[in-house]
């Protein structure tokens, strides 16, 4: 299967709000990402704006088509993501799908809220906004996760001790710290 192609400027931005969906309250990040990125390098900033470690099997869904990792264990059609750019794909104001770890499911609803021309190229993503702690690596879902927050914050809760010893550390499931987002996603390369 080959990918649309598309004429686009060579600079552009790319105004993306990414959301987990089923969840409430709504977790969600809002990005500026170079339009020139391959979706490989997109998976690994969704990753660093959302906290997760990036250790899983995921998709994009645009359109029609599927793009994803070749994996030698999986026969599928889905096309390769190293080998398209995110701007040949999209167009302002659409939505598509990007998924995370296909056991936990963690289905991430991304809207293209601009795609502009600029005239100097955007380096690194950026977080501009978001709401809400990432549900930590692993944890089963949004099932799994409303199991978690009700255990964690429920000292006599049965699991309390197991669960925050596996976490490793405190979990503010409101929280969302802006500075920490935007370091991450200048480590990503």
């Amino acid at each position: 299967m080959v990918a649309p192609a598309r004429r686009r400027p060579s600079k552009t931005v790319v105004q993306l709000r990414v959301s987990l969906i089923e969840h409430t309250p709504t977790i969600w990040r809002r990005l500026l990402v170079p339009g020139e990125i391959k979706l490989s390098k997109l998976h690994s900033i969704f990753q660093a704006a959302m906290g997760w470690e990036g250790y899983h099997l995921h998709i994009f869904e645009i359109g029609e088509s599927r793009y994803g990792e070749p994996h030698q264990e999986y026969d599928n059609d889905d096309i390769d993501e190293e080998t398209v750019v995110l701007a040949d794909l999209i167009t302002a104001r659409m939505r598509f799908v990007y998924e995370y770890d296909f056991g936990d499911s963690w289905r991430h609803e991304v809207v293209v809220e601009s795609f502009e021309p600029v005239p100097l190229i955007l380096k690194f993503a950026v977080c501009l906004d978001g709401q809400r702690a990432c549900p930590p690596e692993d944890c089963g879902g949004t099932y799994g996760y409303a199991e978690f927050l009700e255990a964690i914050g429920d000292p006599d809760h049965e699991e309390h001790e197991d669960y925050v010893a596996w976490v490793g550390h405190p979990f503010d499931p409101e929280a969302f710290d802006l500075a920490m987002t935007n370091a991450a996603l200048q480590r990503v390369r």
